[in-house]
Protein backbone atom coordinates (compact mmCIF):
# COMPACT_ATOMS: atom_id res chain seq x y z
CA UNK A 1 0.00 0.00 0.00
CA UNK A 2 1.27 3.47 -0.88
CA UNK A 3 0.60 5.47 2.29
CA UNK A 4 0.39 9.25 1.89
CA UNK A 5 1.19 11.80 4.55
CA UNK A 6 -2.26 12.86 5.83
CA UNK A 7 -0.98 16.44 6.24
CA UNK A 8 0.25 16.63 2.66
CA UNK A 9 -1.70 19.82 1.89
CA UNK A 10 -1.24 21.54 5.25
CA UNK A 11 0.62 24.83 5.07
CA UNK A 12 3.01 23.62 7.79
CA UNK A 13 3.74 20.22 6.24
CA UNK A 14 7.31 19.07 6.98
CA UNK A 15 9.77 19.67 4.15
CA UNK A 16 13.23 18.28 3.43
CA UNK A 17 15.37 17.97 0.30
CA UNK A 18 15.61 14.48 -1.17
CA UNK A 19 19.39 14.67 -0.75
CA UNK A 20 18.81 14.54 3.04
CA UNK A 21 17.01 11.22 2.65
CA UNK A 22 19.93 9.92 0.61
CA UNK A 23 22.39 10.83 3.36
CA UNK A 24 20.32 8.98 5.94
CA UNK A 25 19.85 6.00 3.62
CA UNK A 26 23.55 5.80 2.85
CA UNK A 27 24.40 5.55 6.56
CA UNK A 28 21.75 2.83 7.02
CA UNK A 29 23.06 0.91 4.01
CA UNK A 30 26.61 1.22 5.30
CA UNK A 31 25.58 -0.02 8.73
CA UNK A 32 23.93 -3.05 7.16
CA UNK A 33 26.74 -3.95 4.76
CA UNK A 34 30.46 -3.37 5.31
CA UNK A 35 31.06 -3.59 1.56
CA UNK A 36 29.26 -0.27 0.97
CA UNK A 37 31.75 2.48 0.12
CA UNK A 38 31.28 6.08 -1.02
CA UNK A 39 33.16 8.29 -3.44
CA UNK A 40 32.59 12.00 -3.92
CA UNK A 41 33.90 14.73 -6.21
CA UNK A 42 34.68 17.43 -3.63
CA UNK A 43 31.03 17.98 -2.64
CA UNK A 44 30.53 15.90 0.51
CA UNK A 45 28.51 18.45 2.49
CA UNK A 46 26.06 19.54 -0.20
CA UNK A 47 25.50 15.99 -1.46
CA UNK A 48 25.06 14.69 2.12
CA UNK A 49 27.95 12.21 2.00
CA UNK A 50 29.70 13.96 4.90
CA UNK A 51 28.06 11.91 7.66
CA UNK A 52 29.04 8.64 6.01
CA UNK A 53 32.61 9.89 5.52
CA UNK A 54 32.90 10.77 9.22
CA UNK A 55 31.41 7.50 10.43
CA UNK A 56 33.32 5.29 7.97
CA UNK A 57 36.49 7.19 6.99
CA UNK A 58 38.17 4.01 5.72
CA UNK A 59 35.23 3.41 3.37
CA UNK A 60 35.15 6.91 1.90
CA UNK A 61 37.22 8.18 -1.05
CA UNK A 62 37.53 11.89 -1.84
CA UNK A 63 38.15 12.00 -5.58
CA UNK A 64 38.41 15.76 -6.06
CA UNK A 65 37.02 17.48 -9.14
CA UNK A 66 37.50 14.47 -11.42
CA UNK A 67 34.16 12.85 -12.18
CA UNK A 68 35.50 10.74 -15.05
CA UNK A 69 38.14 9.25 -12.79
CA UNK A 70 35.55 8.73 -10.05
CA UNK A 71 33.43 6.56 -12.37
CA UNK A 72 36.46 4.48 -13.29
CA UNK A 73 37.55 4.03 -9.69
CA UNK A 74 34.00 3.06 -8.70
CA UNK A 75 33.97 0.44 -11.45
CA UNK A 76 37.28 -0.92 -10.21
CA UNK A 77 36.03 -1.11 -6.64
CA UNK A 78 32.95 -2.99 -7.82
CA UNK A 79 35.15 -5.66 -9.43
CA UNK A 80 36.64 -6.36 -5.99
CA UNK A 81 33.25 -6.94 -4.35
CA UNK A 82 32.69 -3.45 -2.99
CA UNK A 83 29.37 -1.64 -3.55
CA UNK A 84 30.38 1.91 -4.46
CA UNK A 85 28.13 4.97 -4.36
CA UNK A 86 29.72 7.59 -6.64
CA UNK A 87 28.23 10.97 -5.75
CA UNK A 88 28.33 14.42 -7.33
CA UNK A 89 26.03 17.03 -8.83
CA UNK A 90 24.01 15.55 -11.67
CA UNK A 91 25.39 18.08 -14.19
CA UNK A 92 28.84 16.61 -13.48
CA UNK A 93 27.89 12.97 -12.94
CA UNK A 94 26.41 11.71 -15.25
CA UNK A 95 26.79 15.00 -17.13
CA UNK A 96 30.58 14.97 -17.58
CA UNK A 97 31.40 11.29 -17.18
CA UNK A 98 28.69 9.59 -19.23
CA UNK A 99 31.27 7.85 -21.43
CA UNK A 100 32.97 6.29 -18.42
CA UNK A 101 29.62 5.29 -16.94
CA UNK A 102 28.56 3.79 -20.27
CA UNK A 103 31.67 1.72 -20.86
CA UNK A 104 33.16 1.01 -17.42
CA UNK A 105 29.89 0.59 -15.50
CA UNK A 106 26.91 -0.17 -17.75
CA UNK A 107 28.64 -2.16 -20.49
CA UNK A 108 30.39 -4.21 -17.83
CA UNK A 109 27.15 -4.47 -15.79
CA UNK A 110 28.97 -3.59 -12.59
CA UNK A 111 27.37 -3.03 -9.21
CA UNK A 112 27.95 0.74 -9.11
CA UNK A 113 25.47 3.34 -7.85
CA UNK A 114 25.69 6.74 -9.56
CA UNK A 115 24.11 9.48 -7.47
CA UNK A 116 23.30 12.79 -9.17
CA UNK A 117 22.35 15.54 -6.72
CA UNK A 118 21.03 19.07 -7.35
CA UNK A 119 19.03 17.93 -10.39
CA UNK A 120 16.20 19.87 -12.01
CA UNK A 121 15.26 23.53 -12.38
CA UNK A 122 14.71 23.96 -8.63
CA UNK A 123 18.47 24.26 -8.10
CA UNK A 124 17.42 27.86 -8.68
CA UNK A 125 20.01 30.65 -8.31
CA UNK A 126 22.87 28.40 -9.48
CA UNK A 127 21.54 28.90 -13.00
CA UNK A 128 21.46 26.94 -16.24
CA UNK A 129 24.96 25.46 -16.00
CA UNK A 130 24.07 23.69 -12.75
CA UNK A 131 20.49 22.68 -13.54
CA UNK A 132 20.61 19.06 -14.74
CA UNK A 133 17.60 18.69 -17.03
CA UNK A 134 18.77 15.91 -19.34
CA UNK A 135 20.12 13.29 -16.94
CA UNK A 136 17.12 10.96 -16.89
CA UNK A 137 17.22 10.77 -20.69
CA UNK A 138 20.92 9.94 -20.96
CA UNK A 139 20.81 7.38 -18.17
CA UNK A 140 17.62 5.50 -18.97
CA UNK A 141 18.92 4.74 -22.47
CA UNK A 142 21.83 2.73 -21.06
CA UNK A 143 21.08 -1.02 -21.16
CA UNK A 144 20.62 -2.46 -17.67
CA UNK A 145 20.74 0.90 -15.89
CA UNK A 146 18.10 1.36 -13.19
CA UNK A 147 16.92 4.99 -12.94
CA UNK A 148 15.33 6.14 -9.67
CA UNK A 149 13.68 9.53 -9.02
CA UNK A 150 12.27 9.64 -5.45
CA UNK A 151 9.39 11.99 -4.63
CA UNK A 152 10.52 13.08 -1.16
CA UNK A 153 13.23 12.61 1.47
CA UNK A 154 11.63 9.48 2.93
CA UNK A 155 11.36 7.82 -0.46
CA UNK A 156 14.95 8.87 -1.23
CA UNK A 157 16.07 7.03 1.91
CA UNK A 158 14.16 3.92 0.85
CA UNK A 159 15.47 4.19 -2.71
CA UNK A 160 19.06 4.43 -1.44
CA UNK A 161 18.68 1.32 0.69
CA UNK A 162 17.02 -0.52 -2.20
CA UNK A 163 19.82 0.51 -4.56
CA UNK A 164 22.38 -0.80 -2.07
CA UNK A 165 20.84 -4.28 -2.12
CA UNK A 166 20.17 -4.33 -5.88
CA UNK A 167 22.84 -6.19 -7.87
CA UNK A 168 23.61 -3.99 -10.85
CA UNK A 169 24.12 -0.37 -11.96
CA UNK A 170 21.73 2.25 -10.58
CA UNK A 171 21.28 5.98 -11.14
CA UNK A 172 19.67 7.86 -8.25
CA UNK A 173 18.46 11.41 -8.95
CA UNK A 174 18.27 13.90 -6.06
CA UNK A 175 17.15 17.49 -5.60
CA UNK A 176 18.53 20.41 -3.60
CA UNK A 177 15.43 22.34 -2.51
CA UNK A 178 13.32 21.47 0.51
CA UNK A 179 10.09 19.86 -0.69
CA UNK A 180 7.03 18.49 1.14
CA UNK A 181 7.13 15.08 2.79
CA UNK A 182 4.53 13.23 0.73
CA UNK A 183 5.00 9.69 2.04
CA UNK A 184 5.18 8.12 5.51
CA UNK A 185 7.73 5.78 7.13
CA UNK A 186 5.36 2.92 6.29
CA UNK A 187 5.06 3.71 2.57
CA UNK A 188 6.32 0.86 0.43
CA UNK A 189 9.06 1.16 -2.17
CA UNK A 190 10.31 -1.39 -4.64
CA UNK A 191 12.60 -0.90 -7.62
CA UNK A 192 10.59 -1.31 -10.81
CA UNK A 193 7.23 -0.36 -9.26
CA UNK A 194 4.91 2.56 -9.95
CA UNK A 195 2.19 3.34 -7.43
CA UNK A 196 -1.35 4.64 -7.78
CA UNK A 197 -1.49 7.22 -5.00
CA UNK A 198 -4.91 8.62 -5.91
CA UNK A 199 -7.40 6.48 -7.86
CA UNK A 200 -9.39 8.16 -10.63
CA UNK A 201 -11.21 7.45 -13.88
CA UNK A 202 -10.95 10.44 -16.24
CA UNK A 203 -7.20 10.94 -16.74
CA UNK A 204 -3.88 9.52 -15.55
CA UNK A 205 -1.42 12.06 -14.10
CA UNK A 206 1.95 10.31 -13.92
CA UNK A 207 4.67 12.10 -11.95
CA UNK A 208 8.18 11.50 -10.67
CA UNK A 209 10.24 13.33 -8.09
CA UNK A 210 9.01 16.11 -5.80
CA UNK A 211 6.62 17.40 -8.48
CA UNK A 212 4.33 14.57 -7.39
CA UNK A 213 3.11 17.09 -4.81
CA UNK A 214 2.05 19.48 -7.60
CA UNK A 215 0.30 16.58 -9.34
CA UNK A 216 -1.72 15.82 -6.20
CA UNK A 217 -2.60 19.49 -5.81
CA UNK A 218 -3.73 19.55 -9.44
CA UNK A 219 -5.95 16.53 -8.85
CA UNK A 220 -7.70 18.39 -6.04
CA UNK A 221 -8.26 21.39 -8.31
CA UNK A 222 -9.60 19.17 -11.08
CA UNK A 223 -11.98 17.49 -8.64
CA UNK A 224 -13.74 20.85 -8.24
CA UNK A 225 -14.42 20.78 -11.99
CA UNK A 226 -15.74 17.21 -11.90
CA UNK A 227 -12.59 15.75 -13.44
CA UNK A 228 -11.53 12.62 -11.58
CA UNK A 229 -7.75 12.33 -11.95
CA UNK A 230 -5.77 9.22 -11.15
CA UNK A 231 -2.32 10.16 -9.83
CA UNK A 232 0.60 7.78 -10.18
CA UNK A 233 3.98 8.07 -8.50
CA UNK A 234 6.61 6.66 -10.87
CA UNK A 235 9.90 6.66 -8.92
CA UNK A 236 11.47 4.05 -11.21
CA UNK A 237 11.82 5.36 -14.75
CA UNK A 238 13.81 2.34 -15.86
CA UNK A 239 12.72 -0.41 -15.75
CA UNK A 240 9.25 1.07 -16.18
CA UNK A 241 6.29 -0.57 -14.46
CA UNK A 242 4.34 -1.03 -17.69
CA UNK A 243 1.65 -3.15 -16.05
CA UNK A 244 0.59 -0.37 -13.68
CA UNK A 245 0.99 2.38 -16.28
CA UNK A 246 -0.95 0.59 -19.03
CA UNK A 247 -3.63 -0.49 -16.58
CA UNK A 248 -4.23 3.15 -15.72
CA UNK A 249 -4.09 4.37 -19.34
CA UNK A 250 -6.57 1.72 -20.44
CA UNK A 251 -8.97 2.85 -17.71
CA UNK A 252 -8.71 6.62 -18.23
CA UNK A 253 -7.85 6.94 -21.93
CA UNK A 254 -5.59 10.00 -21.55
CA UNK A 255 -2.53 11.06 -19.59
CA UNK A 256 -0.33 13.89 -18.39
CA UNK A 257 3.30 13.35 -17.39
CA UNK A 258 4.95 15.60 -14.79
CA UNK A 259 8.72 15.90 -14.33
CA UNK A 260 11.43 18.42 -13.47
CA UNK A 261 13.34 17.50 -16.61
CA UNK A 262 13.29 18.17 -20.34
CA UNK A 263 10.07 16.81 -21.78
CA UNK A 264 12.19 15.03 -24.39
CA UNK A 265 13.61 11.70 -23.32
CA UNK A 266 12.61 11.61 -19.67
CA UNK A 267 9.42 10.40 -18.02
CA UNK A 268 7.29 11.67 -20.91
CA UNK A 269 9.45 9.75 -23.37
CA UNK A 270 9.21 6.57 -21.32
CA UNK A 271 5.42 6.80 -20.94
CA UNK A 272 4.86 7.76 -24.58
CA UNK A 273 6.98 4.83 -25.76
CA UNK A 274 5.09 2.48 -23.47
CA UNK A 275 1.74 3.77 -24.75
CA UNK A 276 2.81 3.61 -28.40
CA UNK A 277 3.85 -0.04 -28.03
CA UNK A 278 0.50 -0.97 -26.51
CA UNK A 279 -2.71 -1.95 -28.30
CA UNK A 280 -4.47 1.16 -27.00
CA UNK A 281 -2.24 4.26 -27.40
CA UNK A 282 -3.68 7.35 -25.72
CA UNK A 283 -3.15 11.13 -25.97
CA UNK A 284 -0.42 12.29 -23.57
CA UNK A 285 0.43 15.86 -22.62
CA UNK A 286 3.84 16.57 -21.01
CA UNK A 287 4.57 18.97 -18.15
CA UNK A 288 8.29 19.66 -17.86
CA UNK A 289 11.03 21.85 -19.30
CA UNK A 290 9.86 23.00 -22.75
CA UNK A 291 13.00 22.22 -24.76
CA UNK A 292 15.08 25.07 -23.38
CA UNK A 293 17.75 25.80 -20.79
CA UNK A 294 16.92 27.33 -17.43
CA UNK A 295 18.13 30.50 -15.74
CA UNK A 296 18.79 31.91 -12.28
CA UNK A 297 15.86 32.52 -9.97
CA UNK A 298 14.09 31.11 -6.96
CA UNK A 299 12.71 27.58 -7.35
CA UNK A 300 9.13 28.87 -7.16
CA UNK A 301 9.75 31.53 -9.79
CA UNK A 302 11.35 29.02 -12.15
CA UNK A 303 8.67 26.37 -11.76
CA UNK A 304 6.05 29.01 -12.54
CA UNK A 305 7.93 30.48 -15.50
CA UNK A 306 8.59 27.13 -17.16
CA UNK A 307 5.15 25.68 -16.48
CA UNK A 308 5.55 22.99 -13.82
CA UNK A 309 2.98 24.01 -11.22
CA UNK A 310 -0.40 22.52 -10.28
CA UNK A 311 -2.13 25.13 -12.47
CA UNK A 312 -0.02 24.05 -15.45
CA UNK A 313 -0.92 20.41 -14.82
CA UNK A 314 -4.61 21.37 -14.79
CA UNK A 315 -4.20 23.10 -18.16
CA UNK A 316 -2.34 20.11 -19.61
CA UNK A 317 -5.09 17.80 -18.34
CA UNK A 318 -7.80 19.77 -20.12
CA UNK A 319 -5.74 19.76 -23.30
CA UNK A 320 -5.26 16.00 -23.12
CA UNK A 321 -8.96 15.44 -22.54
CA UNK A 322 -9.83 17.38 -25.67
Amino acid sequence: MFALNPKIFDIDVASKPTRDGFGTGLIAAGDANEHIVALCADLIESTRVEAFAKKYPNRFFEMGVSEQNMAGVAAGLATTGKIPFAVSYAVFSPGRNWDQIRVSVAYSNLNVKIVGAHAGISVGPDGATHQALEDIAIMRVLPGMVVLVPCDALEAERATRAAATYDGPVYLRLTREKTPIITTPETEFEIGRAYVVRPGKNISIIACGPLLHEALKAAELLKKENIDAEVINCPTISPLDEKTILGSLKKTGAAVTVEEHQISGGLFGAIAECSARSTFPVPIQPVGMPNCFGESGTPTELLEKYGMTAADIVRATKKALK
